[in-house]
């Protein structure tokens, strides 16, 4: 039965829902660019255009080449873009290479959709909209999409299933079932606010918080000392106490990108800089998802091959604005140059070019560079503190970019916005939610605009924003089969592995501060926000040998297991274990197999009393609908 329910599991959360008919557009984000993307644009995009076509927008394969057009829009037969991809075709594209039939196909249906244009209802309204709250302003602008598509949304989840979501959300964790019994005894008018507000305040939010956040901004640490680094090193800390207190976000990243604890709140922020071990170009790339809401990693060598306002000088200036820094041994200090750092690239042409601090919203931090036959000299006199173990010019160049990306930078609220709606909803308003640039239009521009003005409006007040989410309509739909982007439904979010440890713990009726059982499950199930879900055969194989999971499943004085166990009626047994796994009662089916589970065999009753309990949770907590958000 575990290996049955394994194999489950991995069908379960990697089959697809999607079942539509894809407009011109839909097909070209979701299948013909990636396949234009991976086969042409190196030739034919922003680097190089042969022939004068560029492959890399539909307004530029509408236009066509030098030869003129590659493409008749609604007859594919007729466009020279399919001809040109068939076997033996000359000129063949591309050379040396022949793209698979589906592939040529998805092209060819794409070209066949561009006959129906998009309706002009899809434009954006030229009046501007006024709502009341973050939440009204979500439920309106993707009311509008679902209108401009023709779908009807899902229904709402149960009331039950909505606060496992929320706890799950906000505490990491599923509720016991005595806080779904007070959630659904409390006026229904008010439930929904007063939980939110009370998981916003409780100890479990900047935990969840902080989980979420390390991953996002460091990455999962590859082995144990790593994490225990994190954690003594005060990041932990610094994280959850600006969750706690509701920090401003602005001020948060300002604290990482400056790296000086010089107030007490900012402890443990210099871990940011200081974990990468003075590899400037790593925290360059880890700082620009932060600040500018995308990966520039691709502009290392030369421009952005796919998206083209990220220049090779935006990344090399990011590497500028950190090339003074260096870590101070015994400790976290992360130390600062005031002279040097002044470095040239070199782009596909081969000219030298000198790197500036220059920001993806086009500000450039000024300073005076040197000339070239002149020699800096470094002295006491351009330090705060010259004696100090840490250093701190008078002149930063990093404070000075901390300064400019965290004030009058859009992009900042912009990069928040996304990544959390992405974390609560399942999928960025611009997806995938590290890579927010001109390649990937948000789903709803208006409402990605009004919702990061709001953040910056209110002082980057997280709970605030938060709180927006979860009490809209959007936050609460149920699961179904309608385009993602449109979110019309939710999609089935994989839990993280600190969600899946604690809610173990609570189904179990253990304790939730299970060290070994977290870290387990972290090596195990490592993904957080992952771009496409696959369950694997090392996940599987965990989840049927795991020995901290198995200690889990033993009997214990207290535990959900001896409890249920020692229950005479089996029906009665069934019910108490799905009470305690999913929070609802069994199905028929599922109540007639778990009834077949626990009958007993032959030897003490109560012996295969236990055992069945156990497999049952066994069977019910590696499940697809235990491992995925409701």
């Amino acid at each position: 039965m575990r290996r049955l329910a394994s194999i489950a599991l991995g069908l379960a959360l990697a089959s697809g829902l999607r079942v539509h008919s894809e407009s011109a557009d839909q097909l070209w984000a979701s299948k013909v660019r990636p396949l234009l993307d991976l086969h042409c644009v190196k030739c034919h995009g922003p680097l190089e255009q042969k022939g004068g076509l560029e492959l890399d927008r539909p307004e530029a394969v509408l236009k066509g080449g030098d030869e003129g057009p590659v493409v008749v829009p609604g007859d594919a037969a007729k466009s020279r873009l399919v001809r040109n991809l068939a076997p033996g075709a000359d000129p063949h594209m591309p050379p040396k290479k022949q793209l698979a039939d589906a592939d040529r196909d998805t092209i060819a249906q794409w070209i066949q959709a561009l006959k129906n244009p998009a309706p002009a209802t899809a434009a954006a309204p030229s009046a501007a909209r006024h709502f009341d709250s973050v939440s009204a302003a979500i439920d309106g602008w993707i009311a509008d999409g679902w209108s401009q598509r023709g779908l009807q949304p899902a229904p709402a989840v149960s009331e039950s299933l909505w606060c496992r979501r929320v706890y799950l959300d906000l505490a990491g964790r599923i509720p016991t079932a005595a806080e779904v019994a007070e959630f659904l005894a409390a006026p229904a008018a008010t439930r929904h606010a007063s939980l939110v507000d009370q998981l916003l305040s409780a100890p479990g939010y900047p935990v969840r918080m902080r989980e979420l956040w390390d991953v996002f901004l460091m990455g999962r640490p590859k082995r144990a000392s790593h994490e225990d680094r994190r954690r003594q090193n005060g990041w932990w800390t610094f994280l959850e106490t600006a969750f706690r207190e509701n920090r401003p976000w602005d001020e948060t990243v300002r604290a990482m990108l400056v790296g000086r604890p010089s107030r007490p709140e900012d402890k443990g922020a210099s871990w940011f800089l200081y974990e990468r071990r003075n590899e400037h170009q790593q925290i360059a790339e880890a700082v620009a998802p932060l600040v500018y809401g995308t990966k520039i990693d691709c502009a290392q060598c030369h421009d952005h091959p796919l998206t083209r306002e990220i220049k090779q000088a935006h990344y090399w200036g990011l590497v500028a604005a950190f090339n003074r820094s260096k870590n101070v041994e015994g400790g976290s200090d992360v130390a600062e140059s005031a002279i040097g750092g002044f470095i040239n690239f070199t782009n596909l042409k081969k000219e030298s070019q000198p790197a500036v601090v220059l920001l993806l919203n086009g500000r450039k931090v000024d300073e005076a560079r040197p000339a070239a036959d002149q020699k800096e000299t470094d002295s006491d006199d351009l330090y705060v503190d010259p004696k100090a173990k840490g250093r701190v010019p008078k002149q930063s160049r990093r404070a000075a970019f901390a300064d400019a990306a965290t004030r009058g930078n859009p992009l900042l609220a912009r990069a928040f916005v996304n990544r959390m709606w992405a974390a609560l909803i399942g999928r960025g308003l611009v997806h995938p939610a590290d890579e927010m640039n001109g390649r990937n239009p948000p789903s709803h521009p208006e409402l990605l605009d009004a919702l990061a003005a709001d953040f910056e409006a209110h002082h980057y007040d997280i709970r605030q924003f938060l709180r927006g989410i979860l009490l809209s309509r959007v936050y609460g739909l149920s699961a179904g089969g309608t385009l993602p982007e449109a979110f019309a439904s939710a999609p089935e979010r994989p839990l993280t592995a600190e969600q899946i440890a604690r809610s173990w713990c609570i189904a179990t009726g253990r304790p939730t501060d299970h060290d070994t059982l977290r870290r387990a499950v972290v090596q195990a199930l490592p993904d957080v926000l992952p771009r496409d879900y696959n369950a694997t055969f090392q996940q599987a194989q965990f989840l049927a040998n795991s020995p901290a999971f198995a200690e889990l499943l033993q009997p214990v004085d207290g535990g959900a297991i001896q409890r249920i166990a020692a229950l005479s009626d089996p029906a009665e047994r069934v019910r108490q274990t799905f009470l305690s796994v999913y929070g609802r009662a069994a199905d028929g089916e599922e109540l007639q197999a778990a009834m077949a589970l626990l009958k007993p065999a032959t030897g003490a009753a109560a012996t295969n009393a236990v055992a069945g309990v156990s497999d049952l949770f066994w069977a019910l907590l590696t499940s697809a609908e235990f491992l995925t958000l409701p």
